[in-house]
């Protein structure tokens, strides 16, 4: 990512038009496109096409998406195969197995309870996927996937159909949508905790998905502005401490790679967890 920033800046001279201050060449680098671009030495152009009218174009985000669910399958396959052929696990294997101890005995058993089994996979499959995106955005020329809305939309919409799968096969459809609505309640006061219940069902989701792509994308653009000042300023002054600082945000944002990962699995967990128990 580093060395694409700065080639950009460089080629341009300074983000400055006749016009003002141009911010242009950071939305270039963290908003979608339809190539991908390995500047100063070449740029790949991606497929374009519609079904029915429907844009069904490969972008940036998709192709990066694929890449980090490919790696994703091959590692947890070669894992597998490790285990086929030993039980003591070693190096790659031994990483993963820790992993999945962690999310199992620290995130989803806790967070469920009794039947935590059912939504194992799916959550670590999430973790799992989010967490590689994450670290994959930092690499030279690679995109941070989940600090694209609509991927984060899209994991917030599975993750809110299994809330929902979660409570209906608990209690079933009448008894799920009942157990919103405290018991007790005088019938008056229906009328405004019913649509709030309701909403309150989307709010979850809503929450997983902004919170993920905000620190996401958020910590990206500090980085960019950061190498940017090198050159709106013009001057070579503030390189070491603009460097020094985006080293530092760097780092940092390993351990929020980290975080976010835990925070949207134990998040979406506990939802799962409060609508298979529900309290009546």
């Amino acid at each position: 990512m580093f060395y694409s920033v700065i080639d950009t800046l460089a080629t341009a001279g300074t983000p400055q038009t006749s016009g003002g201050s141009d911010s242009g060449w950071i939305l270039h680098h963290v908003m979608d496109s339809h190539t991908l671009d390995f500047e100063p030495f070449f740029s790949i152009p991606l497929p374009h096409f519609e079904l029915f009218g429907i844009d069904l174009s490969i972008t940036k985000f998709i192709f990066f998406m694929w890449v980090v669910a490919l790696i994703l399958l091959i590692t947890l396959y070669i894992v597998s195969r490790n285990y086929k052929s030993s039980l003591i696990p070693r190096g790659l294997s031994n990483i993963v197995e820790i992993i999945v101890l962690f999310v199992r005995d620290e995130i989803v058993k806790p967070t469920i309870g009794k039947g935590y089994e059912k939504f194992l996979p799916y959550l670590l499959t999430v973790f799992f996927f989010i967490l590689l995106s994450n670290f994959f955005g930092l690499i030279p020329y690679a995109v941070t996937v989940t600090g694209n809305i609509a991927v984060t939309a899209a994991l917030a919409g599975i993750s809110f159909i299994a809330i929902q799968i979660g409570g209906i096969r608990s209690h079933g459809m009448w008894g799920y949508f009942r157990g919103l609505i405290p018991s007790g309640m005088p019938p008056w006061i229906l009328i405004i905790i019913i649509p709030l219940e309701i909403l309150g069902l989307f709010t979850k989701p809503f929450a997983l998905c902004i919170r993920l792509f905000a620190n996401m994308i958020a910590g990206h653009v500090v980085i960019l502005s950061l190498l940017g000042l090198i050159f709106i300023l013009h001057t070579a002054f503030v390189a070491p401490v603009s460097i020094a600082f985006v080293i530092f945000i760097y780092l940092l944002e390993l351990l929020v790679a980290l975080i976010q990962a835990y925070i949207f699995t134990i998040l979406t967990s506990l939802f799962i967890g409060m609508a298979v128990h529900q309290e009546h």
